[in-house]
């Protein structure tokens, strides 16, 4: 991987990983189109550092507010029905599942599952299913975030984890889960958020030890890449949680679906192969 691949990678990391589209996907799928070879599992979680640190910035002072809080309350009882203090076991139960499944099904998703055949079909799927999520949400009460409780987190730990799947997208996953559960827009969004930083940090330290090994995007590029996703994810997640307070996910739905049924189409006609650069 050159400097320019990984600074175009960079940015489609930043303007994709909030955006209920799969980030992992499109970092595959632009790399196949374009000739270039899959920047792999690891270069994808270390640049979702750069994202991730985006949220830790913008969300910092309920973050705060979440730890401190929950910090407190293991030792003052009186403070363990205050809704932060909650949060901050929500955001544990919640990353239990995605912790569990991707360390047994570590090799499958690096390798099986970055097949373009899969991606495809991913992208549409979960698209029709967020699209589901949304329609009959419009037609319940909005819960607010402060209505969570914990089977409803252990319900958006389980779509989270769906997002192991390149294509499925980790905040569509967990966004689908909440509005399937009445949540608001912005209540699923905004926990969504919050749940991704245990696991995304994780598996973003662990990756950090392949960077510059075997076929992993040496050092240099995988850095540029991930400041480049830093800065521009900012811009996305504010973006994103003015646009869904007032706007329906039917763009995001309408887009994934177009996009699946192109790759799909490439594979099938032989334009691009399934595991078209995929590195051996």
């Amino acid at each position: 991987m050159n400097w320019f691949h990984a600074a175009v990678l960079g940015l489609i990391q930043g303007l994709t990983e909030f955006l209920p589209v799969s980030s992992s996907a499109h970092l595959r799928v632009s790399s196949a189109l374009l000739g270039w070879d899959d920047p792999g599992a690891a270069f994808t979680a270390v640049t979702q550092l750069g994202t991730e640190t985006a949220v830790l910035i913008y969300f910092r002072k309920d973050i705060a507010r979440i730890i401190s809080t929950w910090a407190a309350s293991l030792v003052k009882p009186e403070l363990r029905s205050d809704p932060n203090a909650r949060m901050g076991w929500f955001v544990i139960v919640g990353t239990l599942p995605i912790g569990i499944l991707g360390k047994l099904f570590q090799d499958t998703i690096e390798t099986q599952l970055r097949d373009l055949r899969i991606i495809g079909t991913t992208l549409i799927l979960f698209g029709v299913i967020l699209a589901f999520a949304d329609r009959t949400r419009a037609v319940r009460s909005a819960r607010p975030i402060t209505a969570l409780t914990f089977p409803h987190a252990l319900g958006y730990g389980f779509a989270q984890s769906l997002a192991l799947i390149p294509g499925v997208s980790r905040s569509g996953g967990t966004i689908s889960a909440g509005l399937l559960l009445s949540y608001s827009r912005e209540a699923a969004a905004r926990y969504s958020f919050l749940l991704a930083i245990p696991a995304v940090l994780a598996s973003g330290v662990l990756e950090l030890f392949k960077i510059g090994e075997g076929p992993a995007p040496a050092w240099g590029p995988t850095v540029l890449a991930t400041l480049i996703a830093f800065v521009v994810g900012y811009a996305a997640i504010a973006w994103f949680l003015k646009y869904i307070s007032n706007n329906s996910f039917t763009p995001f739905v309408v887009y994934r679906i177009l996009l699946g049924v192109l790759i799909i189409g490439l594979v099938t006609t032989g334009f691009l192969a399934p595991d078209a650069g995929a590195v051996h």
